[in-house]
């Protein structure tokens, strides 16, 4: 029995640690140090932030996996809703797997899956 708990818990543990991304903070840094990118560049990134950073626990197609399914979240959840739970996190979802303009732009992203 205390084996099934540990194991339990040792991949519960992997998987939270794998939707982080520990060079967030060494990138908003160079993002201010260069300057914010602009506009037409950052609001073409949002899949591709969400594909480096979300999709080891929602998926690759948004179908979910360890974490919820997010193909129809915009229908669910407003752009700022959205970015209020990936700045502050949700149930077994840490806060600030993305920060800044990051967290807006995938934000923006996935409230238009509808």
């Amino acid at each position: 029995m205390k084996k099934k708990l540990i194991m339990l818990l040792l991949g519960t543990s992997l998987a939270l640690a794998a939707c982080g991304n520990a060079d967030n903070g060494e990138k908003e840094n160079a993002n201010q140090e260069n300057g914010s990118e602009n506009a037409g560049s950052v609001a073409g990134n949002g899949e591709k932030l969400y594909q480096k950073n979300c999709s080891s626990c929602h998926g690759g197609n948004l179908e979910g996996g360890f974490g919820p399914d997010l193909t129809n979240i915009g229908s669910a959840y407003s752009e700022a809703e959205i970015t209020n739970i990936i700045k502050k996190g949700k149930g077994q979802m840490p806060p600030n797997i993305l920060k800044g303009d990051d967290a807006k732009v995938v934000a923006g992203w996935l409230a238009e899956k509808k």
